[in-house]
């Protein structure tokens, strides 16, 4: 099982200037997860969720997460 904490600090490792919300929606391994990152500007969304699920593979692999509802931003689409 893996935790809000460790998503969180593997996102924002992999995403530098990232801040990520993320809750447990379920069960211990369905999770939604928000992210604003100054890296997605210019970039689509399909790229922007690829960066998120990058340091989660291995996670995503072995069902630790087995369901991730994602909403990605940069700040200025945050409002911040």
């Amino acid at each position: 099982m893996i935790s809000a904490e460790e998503i969180v600090r593997r996102i924002q490792e992999a995403i530098p200037g990232a801040r990520a919300t993320v809750q447990d929606i379920g069960g211990g391994n369905h999770w939604s997860a928000v992210v604003v990152a100054e890296a997605f500007d210019g970039v689509s969304l399909v790229e922007q969720h690829k960066m998120v699920y990058a340091p989660l593979k291995d996670a995503m692999a072995d069902q630790s997460i087995h369901a991730l509802k994602l909403k990605t931003m940069t700040p200025a689409q945050a409002g911040q």
